[in-house]
C-alpha cells in the first residue's frame, strides 16, 4: 500500500472536534514529509461551539507557514451548502480550490469537470449568497447575522444537551462537541456482552447493533 493523498474534515465528522492551529500544522508537514495530497473538508467552518475552539483553514496555515510548504504541498479545500450553519440539505452547490495541483492532474480535473452536469440554477444562485455574504453596511447584514447568531446558537445548545444525556446514560462516555453536527460517544461493553459475541462468532459492535435491531425496531 503506497497511501498517495490524505484527507481531513475539520471540524470533524464523525467526531464533533475541532482541529487546534498546531494540530493542523503538524498534518501538513505529515503531508509534506509523506508528499501527500492533501485534501480538506471544511464544510462546518461555521460551526463551532466549544470555548477555547477556533476554527482555521489549512489554507491560510499552509500559506503562513511559508515557501517552503506553501510552493508545495498540493491541498485542495472544500465547502458545500449543504452542510453548516445553512444546513440547505435539499440543494446542491459548492466548490473545491485547489493549489500547488500538478498541472496535468489539474487538466486531468479541469477535463472532468467539464463534462459534467452542471448544479441546479437554484444551487448556484446559494452558493453565490454563501460566498458573498451580507457585510458591516449592507442592508440585510443585520438580520442576517441575527439569524446566523441564532441558528449557531441553538445548535451549540442541542451539542450540549446531546454530550450531557450520553454522559448520564450507563456505560456510555461522551467527549464534549467541540464543532460541526455530531457528537461521537463509546459504549462499553459488558464482560458477559462481550463473551456472547464471541460465542455466536460476532464482533462485539455488530453483536450490540444487532442486537439494538432486533429489541427497538
Amino acid at each position: 500500500c503506497q497511501p498517495r493523498v490524505q484527507c481531513v474534515i475539520n471540524p470533524g465528522n464523525p467526531t464533533g472536534q475541532v482541529q487546534s492551529r498546531k494540530c493542523i500544522e503538524e498534518v501538513i508537514h505529515f503531508a509534506w514529509k509523506e508528499r501527500l495530497f492533501l485534501m480538506a473538508d471544511e464544510v462546518y467552518q461555521d460551526n463551532v461551539y466549544a470555548e477555547g475552539s477556533e476554527f482555521h483553514s489549512f489554507k491560510k496555515v499552509l500559506f503562513e507557514m511559508g515557501p517552503k510548504y506553501s510552493e508545495t504541498v498540493e491541498l485542495a479545500s472544500f465547502h458545500s451548502i449543504s452542510k453548516g450553519f445553512m444546513g440547505e440539505c435539499g440543494f446542491r452547490g459548492g466548490y473545491m480550490e485547489v493549489i500547488n495541483m500538478d498541472p496535468l492532474v489539474q487538466q486531468q480535473l479541469t477535463k472532468l469537470v467539464s463534462v459534467r452536469l452542471c448544479p441546479p440554477v437554484t444551487g448556484q444562485i446559494l452558493l453565490d449568497a454563501m460566498v458573498n455574504r451580507p457585510q458591516p453596511g449592507d442592508p440585510s447584514y443585520p438580520q442576517f447575522s441575527q439569524e446566523k447568531a441564532a441558528v449557531l446558537s441553538s445548535l451549540a445548545r442541542k451539542a450540549r444537551l446531546t454530550e450531557e444525556i450520553f454522559n448520564r446514560a450507563p456505560g456510555i462516555h461522551c467527549n464534549p462537541v467541540q464543532g460541526a453536527m455530531y457528537a461521537f460517544p463509546r459504549i462499553e461493553m459488558p464482560a458477559r456482552a462481550v463473551q456472547e459475541a464471541q460465542a455466536q462468532g460476532q464482533t462485539p459492535d455488530m453483536f450490540f447493533c444487532l442486537r439494538l435491531l432486533e429489541e427497538t425496531g
